[in-house]
């Protein structure tokens, strides 16, 4: 039960960030861009979502994109860490190193990836992520014990 909060809780972080964007004063690259923001809350596909992680448009459109992309990679990836970690029972799927590469950094490559793959591009968005993670982040196979022969 705590994995499945943490979790919910990571993708309303993500969502929370949008939200505070609203406040922003309106300029007008906001209101050129108005027909499309309606994107922002219907990612499905792995084209939407890189579509969000590396935008095209300016003004407050490309504010809600980027915390958007930040905010679905950044819970897609912390729920994976809490329901595969290390060692336990379900191996994981992708293996970051280290700290890794930042989170913007991660959505321009998720982006570039699925530019460079259009064919998983309607396949849903975080089948897209997971794909990207495995390709980007491999994990090492195990190690497999040598036995003695005697």
């Amino acid at each position: 039960m705590r994995m499945a909060t943490a979790a919910i809780l990571c993708a309303l972080a993500g969502s929370g960030l949008m939200a505070a964007t609203p406040a922003l004063a309106q300029d007008r690259s906001e209101r050129r861009d108005a027909g499309r923001q309606d994107i922002v809350t219907h990612v499905r596909t792995v084209n939407e979502l890189a579509a969000m992680c590396d935008p095209r448009w300016g003004g407050l459109a490309r504010l809600e994109a980027i915390a958007y992309c930040q905010g679905y990679l950044t819970a897609a990836g912390q729920y994976h860490a809490l329901t595969r970690p290390p060692g336990g029972p379900m191996r994981p799927l992708f293996c970051v190193p280290g700290r890794g590469p930042s989170v913007a950094q991660s959505g321009v490559d998720f982006s570039q990836w699925a530019r460079a793959n259009p064919r998983h591009g309607n396949e849903p968005a975080l089948d897209g992520f997971l794909r990207w993670a495995q390709e980007r982040f491999p994990c090492e196979a195990p190690s497999r014990r040598r036995s003695r022969s005697r």
